[in-house]
């Protein structure tokens, strides 16, 4: 049974993305900090969809991080199919104030961690007759976004690698997409320190962490270079390359820093 191997998989978009990999027929390697929340996914994908499901419990961010995860993806499946890199985070606020340390943080989780993992795996990927590669950036790589500077500026960072990467092995078995999902129910609002007011905002306008990984794993398996879950998504995200850009950052301003 051919193998997925899902980062940032404990909760969110990664664990909406292992279930719906499951429930096409995939085994699963699970890869987060949290062991916990790692052992109750893999029971419940065994037993909804009676699929096996290895974790690894691991932060990340650590710079040997993938170097980690891929010799432990060789001894557990040399059938792997789809990697998913998923994990990664955003900071609210503004680029001075916030601790260079935790911004460097996300950044090598965001982009150096994916890159990383994916030039490491990418040997196991090629001996299969198909396999996929997606990269989860969100609707904020189409442009600025001031107040999440870093983390638009790194999902920016990971759509451009995706591309570049998708054309460099469009000769091959191996398939690269991005998933750019826009507002979503997971604890990110939480995790990136907004405040009530800006998570409620963004709550009215949130899709939920399945239907993304529902759009994102049809997408993938569809071949899609680039995959804009939801219609308000998709139309925000296409007039970034219409609208002029100091317009387009006016009005992200205007959504997350009158809330700062």
């Amino acid at each position: 049974m051919p193998y997925a191997l899902v980062t940032g998989a404990s909760r969110g978009i990664g664990r909406a993305l292992a279930l719906t990999l499951a429930r096409r027929g995939y085994d699963l390697l699970l890869v987060a900090r949290s062991e916990s929340q790692l052992r109750a996914l893999a029971l419940e994908i065994g037993e909804r969809h009676q699929h096996q499901a290895h974790i690894l419990a691991l932060d990340l961010a650590l710079p040997a991080a993938a170097e980690t995860v891929a010799a432990w993806a060789a001894r557990q499946a040399p059938e792997l199919a789809v990697l998913v890199n998923n994990a990664g985070y955003g900071l609210w606020g503004r680029f001075e104030q916030l601790p260079l340390a935790e911004q460097q943080n996300m950044l090598q989780l965001n982009m150096l961690l994916p890159v990383a993992l994916t030039h490491a795996l990418l040997p196991q990927l090629r001996r299969q007759p198909k396999a996929y590669i997606l990269n989860v950036a969100s609707t904020a790589a189409y442009q600025a976004v001031p107040s999440l500077t870093l983390y638009a500026a790194s999902k920016s960072f990971l759509l451009s690698f995706s591309r570049g990467l998708r054309f460099e092995l469009k000769d091959g078995p191996i398939s690269v997409s991005c998933l750019s999902p826009g507002a979503t129910e997971t604890g990110f609002t939480d995790r990136a320190g907004m405040g009530a007011e800006l998570q409620k905002t963004a709550a009215r306008v949130s899709m939920s962490a399945d239907a993304v990984a529902e759009a994102g794993v049809a997408g993938l398996l569809a071949g899609e270079a680039e995959i804009i879950p939801g219609l308000l998504n998709k139309v925000s995200a296409g007039l970034t390359s219409l609208v002029p850009k100091s317009l387009t950052e006016k009005i992200a301003a205007g959504i997350y820093e009158k809330y700062l």
